[in-house]
């Protein structure tokens, strides 16, 4: 498909990369949780990149990769 009329958020990373993806935002929400006591604006940064991080897994997309970035994953 050409890259002008590919559909946006369209999946380009393997399950591999959606099961790291996966555990990559459950330490995130992890951290999240964490800090909640700590700082209340590093509890959210932590909780909104998270968030964006479950969404990449949950769509099979990348943010990176669709930018033309390679990752591992």
């Amino acid at each position: 498909m050409d890259p002008i009329t590919k559909p946006h958020f369209a999946p380009n990373i393997t399950r591999t990369g959606r099961w790291v993806r996966g555990g990559i935002a459950a330490l995130l929400f992890i951290g999240a949780a964490a800090t909640f006591p700590i700082h209340w604006a590093l509890t959210a940064v932590l909780g909104v990149m998270g968030a964006f991080v479950l969404f990449e897994s949950l769509r099979g997309w990348c943010v990176l990769r669709a930018c033309r970035i390679r990752t591992p994953f």
